[in-house]
């Protein structure tokens, strides 16, 4: 099919597809994190306080409402463009993405009105970027022969988790001018660029199979069921009466179990289903298996660590170092990049080797250096020396560049070309839907941690500095939550507490000014964050290794190849 592609389109065909298809994983990434950082910019202009008692749960659907859509819809669209075509149904993704960056850049309310709006249209982002990330990998596959397809990937890879980095540093120096619409509108010129290139340039290369329709119980159950277990992770790591997280909350064990049988529910049509969404025959593929169960626990070991250094820097150790609030953003944003420059380096070597030696040994490799990496995190201290923390976040990155190249390319090897769109999109659930796992598992073992060293370091730091034993006792014993949004949003908590329950008041004007001061809370935190932190990297480290142990069973290089007379496969 890929040289089809180049007798009929030219021999750049396949460079003018890598080169569209990058920039929308690219823009779309870019998305997926720039709120991290801009988020206090963002409540600052739409007039919010996002440690008010009512805004944890807006909060978390405004950081995540884009991610929920594009994880829930994946494999519907990649279903979707098997039948109607890939290119079609890319185009339109960039147009819906576009359309859903000026709006949110328009939010015209304020308040939580202003956060209702600006969370619907979030949500039209994601939809638009569930059509970009299930098509784009697909587009490659028949647009490059297998022997480049590694590279190819590779190279989409680099953008798909680089954009990640770079919506940080983005998000920093938009959140610097204190122009949030901006974090919205810088999305418009390059969707709009892309919804007409890619229409201009890009051609549909597989034909579609005839006579196919879509599978609509296989859609509600796989959609009812993602979204049940990732809104109980999402509400079970807010507080629920006086527990400090949101596991006994009937709603959320409702959503978690719900969900799972709704799953359930789903693999049992799919296995009766004439034409399934979820082509579960594509599981006897083992390379496609195992791609993807390696996917999925990288995803998990990876997912909640840009939440996480964040919360560190802009909370905890910037703070300490004396940079103020209103810089916090771009600074955390650029302490980052060691790990953009780890992936850089490695994400497109290990393609273009992968391509020639197979897929096992690189993507093997990248989950050990990774487990590595997260190793030598737990080393560090909260107030740590910054040349060691970037060579562990390079090594971290190089490690993740070495595995997701050959991974994807992997998977998408596998596949026939008629399942090329629907495979891509069950590729890209697997990933979105493990990195929005890895985000409910982090918070939940950092909140974890922070019960247990918390409120003890709380009520003795607060006691020793003026504040009554009874205002102490009752700030102390506050669930952790807000501390922890409060760190990942740069903000200082205790002022509002203090004069909350009435606390400031009481105090000395110099004891009072230190207290809400820009170290003693970082101080405050540092310690109990570290312990959950370090749980956190653990965790992500056993993932590392568990996935590395998949990978290095995935077999041999295997690449499906199509015969005149049958659809079938061979080892290569």
């Amino acid at each position: 099919m890929s040289s089809v592609s180049t007798t009929v389109y030219g021999r750049h065909y396949k460079w003018i597809a890598l080169s569209n298809t990058t920039l929308g994983v690219l823009m779309a990434t870019i998305n997926q994190s720039i709120l991290i950082i801009a988020l206090p910019v963002i409540f600052n202009g739409l007039h919010v306080n996002p440690l008010a008692g009512n805004q944890t749960s807006l909060l978390l659907w405004v950081l995540l409402g884009f991610n929920v859509a594009t994880t829930v819809l994946l494999v519907l669209f990649g279903r979707l463009s098997d039948m109607f075509g890939r290119v079609r149904l890319y185009n339109l993704g960039f147009l819906i993405f576009t359309i859903g960056s000026v709006v949110a850049a328009l939010t015209w309310s304020k308040g939580t009105a202003g956060e209702i709006e600006l969370i619907i249209f979030r949500i039209v982002q994601g939809i638009g970027g569930g059509f970009l990330f299930s098509n784009s990998a697909a587009i490659l596959t028949d647009a490059f022969p297998a022997n480049q397809r590694g590279m190819a990937l590779g190279l989409n890879q680099v953008a798909a988790i680089g954009g990640g980095i770079i919506g940080l540093l983005v998000g920093g120096a938009l959140a610097a001018t204190g122009h949030w619409r901006w974090i919205f509108l810088v999305n418009v010129p390059v969707g709009l660029v892309g919804t007409v290139w890619a229409y201009i340039a890009l051609r549909e290369v597989t034909k579609r199979t005839v006579k196919q329709h879509l599978d609509i119980w296989g859609n509600l159950t796989l959609t009812i069921g993602l979204l049940g277990i990732m809104m109980g992770l999402t509400y079970g790591i807010m507080p629920y009466k006086q527990h400090s997280m949101g596991w006994s909350n009937p709603w959320v064990l409702t959503g978690l179990l719900g969900g799972v049988i709704v799953l359930v529910l789903f693999v049992i049509i799919e296995m009766y289903t004439e034409q399934p969404l979820f082509n579960l025959k594509l599981f006897k593929i083992w390379p496609f298996t195992a791609g993807n169960i390696s996917g999925l626990l990288a995803a998990l070991a990876r997912g909640g660590l840009q939440f996480m250094l964040i919360i560190w820097l802009q909370g905890i150790y910037l703070p300490l170092h004396g940079v103020s609030y209103a810089n916090t953003p771009l600074i955390a944003g650029l302490y980052t990049l060691p790990q953009m420059l780890g992936f850089l380096v490695a994400g497109p070597i290990s393609g273009i080797l992968s391509d020639r030696f197979g897929a096992r040994t690189f993507a093997t490799l990248g989950m050990v250096i990774t487990a590595i990496g997260f190793y030598l995190m737990t080393t560090l201290p909260v107030d740590f020396n910054h040349w060691v923390f970037w060579m562990y976040l390079f090594i971290i990155g190089a490690g993740m560049g070495l595995f997701a190249s050959p991974n994807s390319a992997a998977i998408m090897n596998a596949l026939p070309p008629q399942y090329r769109g629907v495979g891509s999109g069950m590729r890209s659930t697997f990933t979105n839907a493990g990195s929005m796992l890895s985000m409910g598992l982090f918070f939940s073992i950092m909140i974890a941690g922070l019960v247990q060293k918390l409120p003890e370091a709380m009520q003795s730091g607060l006691t020793q500095h003026g504040v009554p034993l009874a205002g102490a006792m009752k700030v102390s014993q506050l669930p952790p939550t807000s501390s922890l949004f409060a760190a990942l949003l740069g903000y200082n908590p205790l002022q509002n507490l203090l004069q909350q329950f009435g606390i400031l008041q009481q105090m000395s004007v110099s004891q009072a000014k230190y207290v809400t001061g820009s170290t003693f809370f970082p101080s405050l935190i540092g310690s109990p964050f570290m312990h959950g932190l370090r749980l956190a990297f653990t965790v992500s480290l056993i993932m590392s290794l568990v996935g590395a142990l998949v990978s290095i069973f995935r077999g041999k290089r295997y690449v499906h190849v199509e015969k005149v007379s049958d659809q079938s496969s061979e080892t290569a």
